[in-house]
């Protein structure tokens, strides 16, 4: 089947999560949220993930973030724990498949490098006072997705092509959406975090899905 009419059903469900989460209806969250992540999983099978190792490995990262998309519905603190954790695995197997594909260190990579980290720094350093016991998880986090931005980058250096250039593309964007989950729960708990975050997390993901 083709990816693309999963990356539409994953859309819809994602209006309809938007929407959700305006309204508070917490009933249609837990319908939506996981219809939404369940589609770029089968958007990642569809684009051909089962056929070599490094879809697989792109596979098993989406399939990491869905679980982790599912366990920060409830709000309590041992969940999101959870959910970061999940999220934590699913952007070390990112890492794995970008590594097994192919990487090269150069100027760019380093600079990317170097901006994710002062990136994800600066946003430690932002939240560090509303942190509390979630400062350890958070850094350990940040570290993480800093590595799978520069490793992305990596990748797209030694094997140049429209799909790399996707997979860089969908890592920024998982990164910088962390950004509004991590103002929702620590900053200022507000609906425009929801209304950019969520459309560019899932264009991410479903990025990182058609991009094997």
């Amino acid at each position: 089947m083709n990816p693309v009419i999963f990356v539409i059903l994953c859309f819809v469900c994602v209006a309809g999560l938007v929407d959700a989460e305006r309204k508070g209806r917490d009933d249609l969250k837990r319908l939506f949220k996981p219809a939404a992540s369940v589609c770029f999983v089968l958007a990642g099978v569809a684009a051909g993930g089962l056929g070599d190792r490094f879809g697989q490995t792109i596979l098993t990262g989406l399939v990491y973030c869905a679980i982790g998309d599912i366990l920060l519905i409830p709000k309590s603190g041992r969940w999101f724990l959870a959910g970061m954790t999940a999220f934590a695995l699913g952007h070390a197997a990112y890492i794995a498949a970008f590594l097994s594909g192919g990487y090269s260190v150069t100027p760019a990579v380093i600079g990317g490098a170097l901006a994710a980290t002062a990136f994800s720094g600066g946003l430690v350093l932002w939240l560090w006072r509303e942190l509390g016991p979630f400062r350890a998880p958070v850094i350990g986090y940040s570290i993480i997705i800093s590595a799978m931005v520069a490793a992305s980058i990596a990748h797209w250096a030694a094997q140049p092509s429209p799909a790399s250039a996707g997979l860089v593309l969908a890592a920024a964007g998982f990164a910088l959406s962390d950004l509004s989950v991590a103002r929702d729960r620590f900053r200022k708990p507000e609906f425009i975090n929801i209304l950019w975050g969520l459309p560019l997390y899932y264009a991410a993901q479903c990025l990182f899905a058609v991009s094997i």
